[in-house]
């Protein structure tokens, strides 16, 4: 019996290979890269959303509103019928405050708990199977896990959102100011003019219109 000719794997069959398989790969619309945000945040933002594989770096002061502009991002995965998760170290994401600003609580995961030394391995994993992950930039990243991070969700596709001082370059960065309540209802402050500048590098690629 003769032996069985094995799969070439030098250099030449490999780029044959990944040439053949991008041939096959479906087109995917501009339109369905997009992820859109809904309300004024949105209308900061590139096309009015952010690009599928993107890393939006989302930083403030506390209390200046980034967790409400995070939930605006988990709002436009979870309305679009797909999932969200929120990686909260310090137990301070609040359902009732998701679900004012949108959020389909039932396709949004809170994950609680991550041990320091496998922060950067659980978002990677997260990336792999949601559309867009938010999660809270602890301060011992190094600049090589976050760029592996910014690699992951660019592949799988994903959104991440990083909260805080995020080290490596991002497609849009969000920087939360603040910004002054307005009106009562039963006794408490019912409205809020967030302050938001917007660094995006995508406005420079993107065609002028009208």
């Amino acid at each position: 019996m003769g032996l069985a000719t094995l799969p070439r794997r030098d250099h030449e069959a490999r780029a044959r290979l990944y040439a053949a398989a991008s041939r096959a790969a479906p087109a995917v619309p501009a339109r369905d890269r997009l992820l859109t945000i809904d309300g004024p945040i949105g209308a900061l933002l590139p096309a009015g959303g952010v690009r599928r594989g993107s890393t939006i770096a989302l930083d403030g002061p506390p209390g200046a509103g980034s967790t409400t502009i995070a939930c605006a991002f988990a709002a436009a995965a979870t309305s679009a019928g797909e999932w969200a998760v929120v990686v909260d170290p310090d137990g301070t994401f609040g359902a009732r405050a998701a679900a004012d600003v949108s959020v389909a609580l039932e396709r949004c995961a809170v994950v609680r708990g991550v041990p320091p030394d496998r922060w950067s391995s659980v978002i990677a994993a997260l990336l792999d199977g949601v559309a867009l992950v938010v999660a809270a930039t602890p301060p011992y990243v190094r600049a090589v896990e976050a760029r592996r991070l910014v690699a992951r969700a660019r592949e799988r596709a994903s959104v991440l959102v990083a909260l805080g001082e995020w080290p490596v370059e991002a497609a849009v960065r969000l920087h939360a100011r603040g910004g002054a309540w307005s009106g009562h209802e039963h006794g408490l402050l019912a409205a809020r003019a967030l302050d938001v500048h917007v660094d995006a590098k995508e406005l420079r690629r993107l065609p002028r219109t009208g």
